[in-house]
């Protein structure tokens, strides 16, 4: 078992392993990042692990797009009434809010592109963390997972495949907002209704306005829980490699780059 302790006296470590989850940096595509900004403010700085930032623009769209009606908006577009579309926005919040939207699409593909550097500069100084962490509340170590199983309990319920992969801050914040949604959409409900055959009285019931937050919550929780699985599965692998070569092999081996022709 790896009990090495960092002292914080590296420059940069490419991960920090605690009871709440493993953060890491890696190469990331800012532009991918910057979509998830674009889909629903505040989840392109969740995947980076930028906690803080992330909440305070997740809660600010979720309270603007429904005091601006964005999604009634959204619904009468699809419906091709563009005219109900435009009176129904509340044009107050909704310039408000467009400075913040452009914020952190941009924030979020600066920071990806700065975070990408200093990866690049980690990786080549190869520190050691700590891979295991045992705490009052909760153990949380380095190993492999399977990420279509992150990606299955994503689906069930978002947030679950953030708990999998042992990510407690994101699986909380998503969960508990996911729950919100369901009921404040009473999706729920009109699920109910669907599974008796009264199809009318479950769209009936739907609050729209809240129904599509669902889409977004879902899709992000399903990337977000993939995308780490994947990324923690290369960390265990490299700290794997690091221990085993510190410890076990010759000091003088070395690996030929050359092809033996004969």
């Amino acid at each position: 078992m790896n009990n090495y302790v960092s002292d914080n006296t590296a420059r940069r470590y490419p991960a920090h392993v605690s009871i709440m989850g493993t953060t890491q940096i890696h190469l990331r595509s800012p532009s991918i990042i910057a979509w998830w900004s674009a889909a629903y403010p505040g989840f392109g700085h969740l995947l980076l692990s930028k906690y803080l930032r992330g909440y305070v623009l997740f809660i600010w769209e979720v309270i603007v797009n429904v005091q601006a009606n964005v999604n009634f908006a959204i619904i009468y577009s699809f419906q091709g009434d563009f005219d109900m579309a435009v009176n129904v926005v509340d044009t107050r919040w909704l310039l408000v809010n467009l400075p913040v939207y452009i914020f952190g699409i941009w924030d979020s593909h600066r920071t990806t592109v700065d975070m990408n550097k200093v990866y690049v500069l980690a990786a080549h100084e190869e520190h050691r963390f700590n891979s295991f962490s045992l705490g009052a509340l909760e153990i949380n170590y380095l190993d492999k997972r399977d990420p279509i199983m992150a990606v299955f309990w994503s689906l069930a319920v978002p947030g679950l495949g953030q708990l999998y992969i042992h990510r407690i801050l994101t699986a909380f914040f998503v969960i508990f907002w996911t729950v919100l949604f369901f009921y404040l959409s009473h999706s729920v409900e009109a699920i109910t209704y669907l599974f008796v055959g009264e199809v009318q009285r479950a769209t009936s019931v739907l609050n729209p306005e809240w129904l599509l937050m669902l889409p977004s919550s879902y899709g992000f929780a399903a990337f977000d829980a993939y995308m780490n699985t994947v990324e923690n599965n290369k960390l265990f692998e490299r700290e794997q490699r690091r221990f085993l070569k510190d410890n076990y092999q010759e000091p003088g081996f070395q690996i030929s780059n050359e092809l033996k022709v004969k």
